[in-house]
């Protein structure tokens, strides 16, 4: 079985060939971060009008590196949500229409199902497992019974995690995207400035980051009423002990799901996920 996958949720035109589920024949993904780099985050019109420019050239590209024609393909797969709906919307239509025209079925997926079910397809892990998601947008822990059967455990009541490293760049003047910038920042630094980490209670599951933001944003004004400019040794600092930050309550909350829930497993997925 040959099927396509479009994926429009946010700032990336992403188009790949799987075989049987499992087997990535090609997989295109056209990265819009020099469009939003100015701005420190998307734009959703922008990058509505740039994946419709970019879409169908993608969707070449992919089967010519899967070496299949349109006519092979089994079925198109497409993220129906969560994400920009302007985004959404070009990758539905372009999905729709392909799907129409071979005469081939059309598969909407969930964007965080997508997420979740990508660690399976890259190890042999299987199901049942609980699902770290954390990216840009979501912040996210799940309960995976089944390659299609999840249950919410806990998210963010704010800010995602990725959301919040992007935030605290800006406030750094750090390049965007904030997680990869924050991450190099912080190899000069160490964790020396003790930030909160929100764990909302002994048993809670869900996330939030907007408090610890906040205190980096305080900090950074209570330097500065000392000095102009951050030094670069300021800078790491923050960096490290923001970051730190996060993956303490990221852990706690993870550990905290596999206890409750009595599994074994954990996958964590998600842009965050590539943070070493």
């Amino acid at each position: 079985m040959l099927v396509l996958g479009i994926e429009t949720s946010c700032d990336e035109t992403a188009v790949a060939v799987v075989k049987d589920g499992k087997e990535i024949l090609s997989s295109v993904v056209l990265s819009q971060t020099p469009l939003h780099k100015s701005f420190y985050g998307v734009v959703p019109e922008v990058a509505s009008r740039a994946h419709a420019f970019w879409l169908l050239p993608t969707v070449e590209s992919s089967l010519e590196k899967a070496k299949i024609s349109p006519r092979q393909l089994s079925a198109v797969g497409v993220t129906q949500g969560p994400g920009l709906i302007g985004a959404l919307m070009v990758g539905l239509t372009a999905a729709k229409t392909i799907a129409a025209v071979l005469g081939i079925p059309l598969v909407p997926v969930s964007h965080l199902s997508a997420h979740i079910y990508s660690a399976f397809m890259s190890t042999d892990a299987l199901p049942p497992a609980v699902a770290l998601v954390v990216s840009g947008g979501h912040t996210a822990l799940f309960r995976i019974n089944s390659l299609i059967d999840s249950e919410v455990l806990g998210r963010t009541t704010d800010d995602a995690a990725g959301e919040a490293f992007d935030k605290v760049a800006r406030m750094l003047a750090l390049p965007y995207p904030g997680g990869p910038s924050i991450e190099r920042a912080s190899e000069g630094g160490s964790d020396t400035i003790k930030f909160p980490r929100a764990m909302l209670g002994e048993e809670s599951l869900d996330f939030s980051f907007s408090g610890m933001k906040t205190a980096v944003l305080y900090h950074i004004r209570e330097r500065k009423k000392k000095n102009a400019e951050l030094t670069e040794s300021e800078v790491a600092n923050i960096a490290a002990s923001f970051q730190e930050a996060v993956v303490d309550v990221l852990v706690e909350k993870s550990k905290r799901a596999l206890v409750q829930t009595s599994l074994k497993r954990l996958v964590v997925v998600g842009g965050v996920a590539a943070n070493r």
